[in-house]
């Protein structure tokens, strides 16, 4: 099975401090692949070399079998790579209805009735069927949270870049958040910064630890999350304390 997304050595800095160093990911459709590390790690770094708001030093990003490494945003997201952001960024004055119009349209190329079809359906997969004439920006931050999402999908997104999406909710919130995401691995491949740790572990089937640019693990969450390396760099605990 070939990945999605074929990271390899990425690279990125800015004078001598270190964004992205030699980093290398891969990520299947069906799977999502969550990213941790604390502040200045690197992690929104890479999503925007990903993304391709931001061009690397060295390394390749290869997508569904093209090289994209020069390749602008627009064209990435076009092609399925979509990013949801942690602060939703609804258009306020169009309905949820609209918003999800303007993806399908602008994002899937979808027109007239192929368009509307494909709306009712995102709008019933996110549970936002009821709410199809609210306006964006009225919405609870749980459902404009739905609606990013939904968004990305009705764009008919391929990979989902999730940029700590469950930042702000409440725990019950972050559970059904988590429960959707899981829902979603079906059609997509998911990589998801986060740091909310039983999100993650809801959810991921692996995860990637950043620090200072560099990925230090990569593996199941229940042997990533209880690592020591991970307790060191997020409780400053020394080796033999955290082993």
């Amino acid at each position: 099975m070939t990945a999605l997304l074929n990271v390899s050595g990425l690279s990125k800095r800015f004078g001598a401090v270190v964004v992205a160093d030699q980093v290398d990911i891969a990520v299947y459709v069906g799977e999502c692949l969550g990213v941790i590390g604390p502040n200045g790690a690197g992690k929104s770094s890479v999503f925007n070399l990903i993304a391709g708001t931001l061009s690397p030093d060295a390394g390749t990003v290869r997508f569904d079998g093209v090289d994209v490494t020069n390749v602008p945003a627009y064209k990435r997201a076009r092609a399925g790579i979509v990013r949801a952001f942690q602060i939703p960024q609804p258009f306020p004055k169009l309905t949820v209805y609209e918003n999800l119009l303007v993806a399908a349209q602008y994002g899937a190329g979808l027109t007239g009735g192929a368009a509307e079809d494909w709306v009712v359906g995102v709008l019933r997969e996110f549970g936002l069927a009821a709410k199809a004439e609210l306006f964006g920006g009225s919405l609870t931050l749980l459902d404009r949270k739905r609606l990013e999402l939904a968004k990305a999908v009705a764009s008919k997104a391929k990979l989902l870049l999730l940029d700590e999406v469950a930042g702000g909710l409440t725990e019950r919130e972050v559970e059904e958040l988590a429960a959707l995401i899981v829902t979603l691995k079906r059609d997509h491949a998911i990589i998801w910064v986060e740091h909310i740790a039983h999100a993650l572990r809801a959810a991921a089937d692996r995860i990637l630890l950043l620090h200072f640019g560099k990925k230090l693990l990569d593996g199941p969450p229940v042997e990533v999350l209880g690592s020591p390396v991970v307790k060191q760099i997020y409780m400053g605990l020394a080796a033999d304390e955290a082993a």
